[in-house]
């Protein structure tokens, strides 16, 4: 559980969860666990069934607290009458555009790797310092292999993404 709690709040905080609400939302994930373990048949998959609850929990947390923002600004404000407003803090439409864009590519790059290199890239992305240790468990990859691993399938990822840059230059 200790390994696991870092790794599952970095994934929540990735889906948008603010840090209030992360832990409450972690929380919510072992609860879950806890409720369902015995509906899990592989006990190798449990971090990956945590990290898929995680997000999923992440999703929702984020809908209401975009759906009670709603709600707040629907509401008619009389006090702010006249009063102009300032420049949204927010990206720019093309700055949009171009950073989906570039995470489209990257998920299709990241697509073409073997499963076993998806999987790995995806768990060590989600935290600062990754735990090998749980790592190792959820992959069934020995914990002295995942560095090296992790760099060929980078370097792998890199090929794909050069590829695609020229293909996307030529068209």
């Amino acid at each position: 559980m200790r390994e696991a709690t870092p790794l599952l709040w970095h994934t929540v905080r990735a889906q948008g969860v603010d840090r209030e609400q992360a832990d409450d939302v972690v929380q919510t994930v072992w609860v879950a666990l806890v409720r369902n373990a015995m509906t899990i048949k592989e006990p190798h998959a449990v971090l990956k069934w945590l990290l898929i609850t995680a997000k999923r929990a992440s999703w929702e947390a984020v809908r209401k607290q975009r759906d009670e923002a709603r709600r707040r600004t629907e509401l008619p404000d009389d006090t702010d009458e006249g009063v102009p407003t300032l420049p949204s803090s927010d990206p720019t439409p093309d700055v949009e555009v171009l950073t989906h864009e570039r995470d489209r590519g990257l998920w299709r790059a990241l697509s073409r790797l073997p499963e076993r290199c998806q999987t790995l890239l995806k768990l060590v992305s989600l935290a600062d310092r990754p735990d090998y240790k749980a790592i190792s468990a959820a992959t069934g990859m020995p914990v002295g292999s995942i560095g090296s691993t992790r760099g060929r399938c980078l370097a792998k990822l890199r090929d794909i993404i050069d590829v695609q840059g020229e293909s996307w230059e030529a068209s």
